[in-house]
């Protein structure tokens, strides 16, 4: 079976998710997948050795500022030409599957190629009535049709009662991971679509605090103050995920299925007008297992310190059987891998009554 893999590279979430599911992929000997990038200059692209000779193009992509969606200078700085271009010139035709993480090329180049392609990502999610926040027609239309499939299975903390398959996690980071809750351990701070000057401005006031703050900005590792500053590295970001007392990111899907599956105290600031970061942390909120600020305040952030606590969910990490079923070729049956994938999940009894009250 040749697979093409097609990853929304504007968030480095997709490619985590991407990045556990090669490893599976590839212990098929009767699975060959080549991977396709879109979403950022190539050369911004860090540490990618799982993808091979993996290939980029700009695709579609979304402007940011300060924490928030510039929903004008998206439609600007995005090129239709330029993108239509490169989906009529991708070769497609001789794969027998598109998996596609919300990655444009690829699924529209599946659909007029006739390809069959199927949706792995959270995205996938909101394609049904899963908690919601701010989801506003157009944010309809785009999760609909930014990167159209065949097949979809989306992927969330609960499955809400549909084709929803739970995320996967690494099995080194299980592992080696400490719950170090003494008040002089670091805090590791991801928040990518911050200004850098923003978020040492906050966290310094802070001083009788430690942080290890990793941001795109970030160039080289770097002594400040109360602050560690380093350049985006997965190697180096999983050590101190492992080791830290308490995370403050935006709030994406990934990163925070790291930290409730390693049991780290989680503050989440999301991505204002992005309804996904918004929605996620509504549901991280409604279960308890994060706190929420929607600004960068030292004053918020102090609070949390004082009381954060965290709280750990099993989630599988073993995707073999998920990797079988892709094999298996029939993506239009999918309750039976949803709930054995389901299985494996552990919720803490105070989460199970949560979401028994959040369902209903």
């Amino acid at each position: 079976m040749r697979i093409l893999y097609g990853v929304q590279g504007t968030g480095n979430g997709h490619i985590t998710r991407a990045r556990h599911l090669a490893k599976g992929l590839c212990s098929k000997q009767d699975i060959q997948v080549d991977y396709f990038f879109t979403g950022r200059d190539k050369g911004d692209y860090f540490d990618m050795e799982p993808f091979g000779n993996y290939r980029s193009a700009r695709g579609l992509t979304f402007s940011t500022n300060n924490g928030r969606i510039q929903h004008r200078k998206t439609l600007t700085e995005n090129n239709l030409f330029s993108f239509v271009k490169e989906v009529r010139s991708l070769v497609i035709k001789d794969y027998d599957l598109v998996i596609n993480d919300f990655e444009p090329v690829t699924a529209w180049a599946a659909k007029l190629a006739g390809v069959p392609s199927l949706s792995v990502s959270h995205q996938a999610a909101y394609l049904y009535h899963v908690p919601k926040q701010q989801q506003g027609a157009m944010d309809k239309l785009i999760t609909k049709h930014f990167a159209p499939t065949d097949h979809s299975l989306g992927t969330h903390w609960y499955h809400f009662g549909y084709n929803i398959i739970p995320p996967f996690v690494a099995k080194d980071l299980v592992h080696q991971s400490t719950v170090n809750s003494s008040k002089n351990a670091f805090i590791l701070v991801y928040l990518p679509f911050e200004n850098i000057h923003a978020i040492r401005e906050q966290l310094q006031t802070l001083s009788e605090y430690s942080f290890v703050c990793f941001h795109p900005k970030a160039t080289s590792i770097a002594k400040d103050k109360n602050i560690d500053w380093h350049p985006l590295s997965t190697p180096a970001f999983k050590h101190y995920l492992s080791n830290c007392s308490g995370v403050i990111s935006n709030c994406g899907f990934e990163l925070s299925t790291e930290c409730l599956s390693i049991g780290k105290p989680l503050l989440v600031k999301p991505l204002q007008r992005q309804y996904e970061q918004l929605s996620n942390a509504y549901t991280l909120k409604s279960l308890g297992l994060c706190d929420v600020i929607h600004s960068l305040n030292a004053e918020e952030i102090d609070e949390w310190l004082q009381v954060k606590k965290g709280v750990k969910i099993d989630y599988p990490s073993d995707c073999s059987a998920f990797v079988d079923w892709i094999a298996e070729g029939n993506w239009a049956k999918a309750e039976n891998i949803c709930q054995r994938l389901w299985q494996h999940v552990v919720f803490p009894p105070e989460v199970k009554k949560r979401l028994t009250n959040f369902v209903n």
